[in-house]
């Protein structure tokens, strides 16, 4: 088959960013499958470009790299003109690129329009994927406040999803939650995956900066979706408690890091820890010498159907996970019994479980090890590359 694939963030495992497109392409090209990626440029993938298309190749994926810079520092200005000026370039590749299956990958809900003239206007077969849901997300965050923008970004999420042959979403949550706002039953969740042999061969490189078990993780965005100022506070809660042994590092970047490390600063929390981007193949050490990985977001509810990549990785490199919100990964800890879901409104409630947690450290390790064979079990990236390419191929068959 032909697969062509339009996603905005594409980054291989040199890059600090989730590499799901880049593992799964590469699975089914193995498979004797082609696959034409065509992305942008994301601050924190390893994607560069000199002209404004580049055709470049990562393993026998091609990839078309359009020359549109995207940063989660950007204004808002400026960031929607490049998820409009991705879509808009995108559209000439849906017209003019070979393919027997076309996937739009969302968000930004604007992929959908090199999806929807693929459908249209060359009867390409459609797979919308969701990766986050555009536009609710947006709107509940506050993100889309004009009533005539609300109402044409719901219109255009309902046709993108009606115009697909099948919907893939990243999480049960999600969805539940499409099928019962728009009542769609040719959906499936193939959920974020974990590179199962990186993240639990224990790393060569080992962190200088911080002492292994000595502290909880935060890999990723930092900034008021990802609730950066709870871990703040309770490095702060911390050290009132007298536990200043228990440190909090964030490896990342983002709105609130420029902030929240002036603060660490003026108010000398020291057990608050903030380290720059780094590639997968260097973070893996520091995950895998943490006591506990946290997954903070914002507590609203179209966030509870969130899939950070973190979570699933840190499972995978054998560590328990603290996460907030209140939706299907509250259920899968759980069930299987492999961290906690705390209050994302109270600090003191976060710093009391590190206490716990470090100080309880087989505990915590049993707890670790039965999170890596769930992993090895349910979010292996050959396992979920093949179960798309199933979902993939029966849409093409149909």
């Amino acid at each position: 088959m032909q697969i062509l694939y339009f996603y905005q963030y594409f980054s291989t495992s040199k890059g600090s960013w989730g590499t799901r497109v880049y593992e799964f392409a590469k699975e089914w090209v193995s498979q004797g499958h082609e696959v034409t990626v065509v992305s942008s440029i994301y601050s924190k993938s390893d994607l560069r470009a000199k002209r404004f298309i580049e055709d470049q190749y990562f393993e026998g994926i091609h990839v078309k790299v359009l020359k549109i810079f995207i940063d989660n520092k950007q204004s808002l200005f400026k960031r929607i003109w490049s998820f409009v000026a991705y879509s808009v370039v995108s559209s000439y590749f849906a017209l003019t690129l070979k393919a027997d299956v076309v996937i739009a990958s969302s968000g930004p809900i604007t992929v959908g329009l090199p999806g929807l003239i693929a459908k249209y206007f060359r009867g390409r077969r459609l797979i919308f994927e969701t990766r986050d849901l555009w536009p609710e997300g947006a709107i509940e965050l506050g993100i889309i406040k004009n009533k005539w923008s609300k109402k044409f970004a719901y219109w255009f999420e309902r046709k993108s999803y009606a115009a697909s042959s099948f919907i893939i979403t990243l999480s049960p949550g999600m969805t539940q939650n499409i099928k019962k706002r728009f009542g769609f039953t040719k959906i499936d969740d193939v959920t974020n995956a974990a590179n199962i042999r990186l993240f639990s061969t224990p790393a060569l490189f080992q962190p200088s900066i911080v002492k292994s078990k000595t502290y909880a993780i935060y890999t990723g965005n930092i900034g008021m979706v990802n609730n950066s100022y709870w871990l703040y506070n309770a490095s702060k809660c911390l050290k009132l408690k007298g536990r200043e042994d228990i440190n909090i590092l964030l490896i990342g970047e983002g709105q609130q890091a420029a902030e929240l490390d002036g603060l660490a600063k003026k108010e000398k929390v020291k057990n608050f820890i903030h380290l720059n981007l780094m590639p997968k193949d260097k973070l893996v050490s520091y995950i895998q010498n943490a006591f506990v990985s946290l997954v903070p977001l914002k507590g609203t509810p179209v966030l509870d159907t969130s899939s950070p990549n973190k979570f699933f990785e840190s499972l995978a490199a054998g560590i328990p996970v603290i996460q907030n919100t209140q939706g299907w990964m509250k259920d899968f800890l759980m069930e299987h019994e492999v961290g906690f879901t705390l209050d994302p409104d109270d600090p003191e409630q976060l710093a009391d479980k590190l206490i716990w947690m470090h100080d309880n450290p087989e505990a915590a390790s049993a707890m670790g090890a039965k999170g890596l064979i769930i992993a090895q079990k349910f979010f292996d990236k050959n396992y979920l590359a093949n179960k798309m390419l199933n979902i993939i191929k029966q849409v093409h068959e149909s």
